[in-house]
């Protein structure tokens, strides 16, 4: 049966895709039967419970290409689990005693809608997967999409998010920039913080992308421009053990010979040591409304330059993140084709009213398909043993 009525949201960090998605799927929708209304929920989930959305009139349609030259979501980002009931109400999502599903479930019911495409990660997919549940298990007709977009490309069993391709080309232009301060004074040690929270993917792509700029350039050794200096001299990521006595005394030498060390580090990398240190004095650990821990403030990238500046003769210390950069950029040519793609198959997948998150499905060869929403979990580790990265490490010098 033909959907009369489709919703879209968009939930979590940002992440390169969000908008050229949104603009994909009102395209697509208005290419194939422009009569199927479509509906925009503002700020995520935080506006499907408070019923505040976006009618997608004609004019919208009209100039739904130009959403693909932007980064960011138009119709807005919330953080907000609908299963976390105590937080919902906290936040006047809902009233005392009410369900958020119920009320989510509700509200679609009563707003018309056939169809919900949710756009985000593994939190808003797998929040997804829980509405979509309680909607099969409560007899609401109605049918969740799910894409996936996160910058960590850690969702099982999805082989490329959406979006990740796009944070590691900026993360390297950011860093292109940011190692110019590597002669701003002697012994430099600059770290770059890369977004990854349980997976490394983010980090290790970023830093092969940056060194693929750098074997563009020319250098005048004699002044002290050279490619060693502006190298990525480590990488450590979350799924990687390190020896940090070891590193140390590798990365003292190349500080002695070159003058400065760069380091691209995952935002996870370290998180357990330094919780572990917070909680033995005594102090209390952020954490979201999923139970992650604010990694903000935690600040591995901080703790990493305490570790290693006195150990290699840093005079000084430098730690930048290139998160908010990449993640807000508008997507890159490779994540152009694969959003379309995706969101081309979303509406397939509406139209059979077939439910579940696209992407290329790892556990069935690869097939682009809607994966089943039981099936979708984030956290997947970044292979170490892939040939590129492995490289990547022995051409760097690093065991």
């Amino acid at each position: 049966m033909k959907p009369k009525k489709v919703a879209i949201l968009t939930a979590g960090g940002l992440a390169p895709c969000l908008s050229s998605a949104i603009g994909g799927l009102i395209e697509r929708y208005t290419e194939i039967d422009p009569s199927i209304e479509i509906i925009c929920y503002k700020g995520g989930y935080k506006g499907l419970l408070l019923g505040e959305s976006i009618k997608v009139d004609a004019g919208m349609r009209k100039k739904a290409h130009i959403l693909h030259q932007y980064g960011g979501s138009p119709i807005g980002n919330s953080r907000v689990k609908l299963t976390n009931v105590k937080d919902c109400v906290k936040r006047g999502l809902v009233k005392e005693g009410e369900d958020p599903q119920k009320v989510a479930a509700d509200r679609l019911v009563k707003d018309g809608v056939d169809i919900l495409h949710t756009i985000g990660g593994d939190d808003t997919n797998t929040a997804a997967a829980d509405l979509a549940k309680f909607l099969k298990e409560n007899n609401y007709e109605l049918t969740v999409i799910g894409l996936p977009k996160t910058i960590d490309n850690d969702v099982y069993p999805i082989k490329q998010s959406l979006g990740a391709w796009t944070a590691a080309e900026e993360g390297a232009k950011f860093f292109r920039n940011v190692v110019g301060e590597c002669g701003a004074n002697p012994r430099m040690l600059i770290i770059h913080e890369v977004m990854g929270r349980n997976c490394g993917w983010l980090t290790a792509a970023t830093a092969a992308a940056y060194r693929k700029l750098l074997d563009g350039r020319e250098w005048v050794d004699g002044l002290g421009l050279t490619k060693a200096r502006r190298d990525v001299h480590a990488v450590y990521i979350p799924e990687m053990q390190i020896d940090i006595a070891s590193e140390a005394k590798r990365l003292k030498a190349l500080m002695d010979a070159n003058g400065c060390v760069n380091i691209f580090i995952s935002e996870g990398a370290g998180v357990k040591t330094i919780v572990a240190e917070m909680e033995a004095k005594g102090e209390e650990v952020p954490r979201d409304a999923f139970g992650h821990v604010k990694l903000d403030a935690v600040n591995p990238g901080k703790w990493f330059g305490k570790q290693f500046a006195e150990m290699i003769g840093a005079e000084k210390v430098m730690v930048q993140k290139s998160g908010y950069y990449a993640r807000a950029a508008a997507a890159n040519a490779d994540d152009l084709r694969l959003i379309k793609s995706c969101t081309d198959l979303a509406v397939e997948c509406a139209l059979r009213r077939e439910g579940g998150v696209i992407g290329h499905d790892e556990d069935k060869g690869c097939v682009l398909r809607a994966c089943e929403f039981e099936r979708i979990k984030g956290g997947k580790p970044f292979d170490v043993s892939q040939k590129w990265f492995q490289d990547l490490l022995s051409d760097i010098g690093q065991k």
